[in-house]
């Protein structure tokens, strides 16, 4: 799973043109699911169904976003310096000297006017983005076209950096999942789902249509274990954390409880989250039609919404032992 995680963290795919990276885990379901389809808003849908004569058990969605957040060009100025608006929630002042990448494979560089230091948190309107012009006809990219932060993939020991592990980690999980899940008494509807990040558009017309009757997302949350951190009980490396509310969402207390009672017993080491800001696809998915049941699991992740941002593989791995476990089992009465 980790040269997959490496691997999807290398495709182009913000919010709204998820096109790469959809076809990048179509090339990874073959095989392990019954069917594989991309509805009207770019989800990818991927079902797997219980096994011929297993007593049908429940319809759960599994959620995990394929897109990422990115910059999308406003302006291009006479000199080439282009004016941009974010795609999802960007800390802005986490650009000045990072990079980002267009589907055209031209690469920029964020600057601040008039000083390449920003002591406060600058406003989009005071950065600008630097792709190498000198005029506006040499600047090869134009209004509306977007861009994604790019580092190069990197991994201290269990430690893993990249710019969009949000939430490309997550779906990893899900794909490994869906290769050590042997059988499963439920009907399970893996959904890659897109536009996350500009208010969880995608999971909102997926629930719908597909009209779950568990929800659960695969998506990283923030941590508590840095420097003047807000305080969190969720760091790297102590395993999954298992969500109690986030700003959109309270789990519900049958779905978090079966997702406790079976990190217990498999003896998974988990962490319970409160997270205060930010939510995920379940939250849409909790409110579709007359409701559904939701919770999330969670890879723990410092520095979400930056162009650096960094998780523990062994949280991952742990995120896929607990969802395995789970899904091949019953659903609690």
């Amino acid at each position: 799973m980790r040269a997959l995680i490496e691997e999807l963290c290398g495709v182009f795919g913000p919010s709204g043109q998820e096109e790469r990276i959809r076809e990048a885990i179509i090339n990874h379901l073959d095989g392990l699911v019954d069917e594989i389809q991309t509805d009207r808003l770019g989800n990818l849908i991927a079902v797997k169904r219980p096994a011929a004569g297993v007593e049908k058990g429940k319809r759960i969605m599994l959620a995990a976003h394929m897109d990422e957040i990115g910059i999308m060009v406003t302006h291009v100025d006479a000199q080439g310096f282009c004016r941009f608006t974010t795609i999802g929630g960007v800390v802005t002042n986490a650009l000045i000297g990072s990079r980002v990448h267009f589907a055209n494979g031209v690469e920029g560089a964020f600057g601040l006017e008039g000083s390449p230091i920003a002591r406060e948190r600058p406003a989009p309107q005071k950065l600008f983005l630097d792709v190498g012009a000198d005029s506006r006809e040499n600047a090869r990219v134009q209004v509306g076209d977007s861009a994604v932060f790019r580092s190069s993939f990197g991994a201290v020991g269990d430690r893993l950096f990249a710019p969009n592990l949000d939430d490309r980690i997550g779906c990893a999980v899900l794909i490994q999942t869906l290769r050590e899940l042997k059988s499963s008494p439920h009907e399970l509807l893996a959904v890659f789902t897109a536009q996350e990040e500009v208010g969880a558009r995608g999971a909102t017309t997926a629930g719908y249509g597909l009209e779950p009757e568990i929800i659960l997302a695969i998506d990283v949350t923030a941590t508590g274990d840095f420097p003047q951190a807000t305080p969190m009980e969720v760091a790297l490396g102590k395993g999954p954390a298992i969500k109690v509310m986030d700003r959109r969402m309270i789990s519900h207390p049958k779905v978090r409880g079966w997702l406790e009672s079976t990190a217990r017993e498999q003896d998974i080491p988990y962490q319970l989250e409160v997270l205060e800001f930010g939510s995920t696809d379940a939250s849409a998915v909790q409110v579709s039609r007359a409701g559904v049941p939701a919770g999330t699991v969670s890879i723990p992740c410092r520095y979400v919404h930056t162009p650096s941002q960094v998780a523990d593989y062994n949280d991952a791995c742990g995120a896929v032992r607990l969802l395995v476990n789970a899904l091949g089992g019953e659903y609690p009465q």
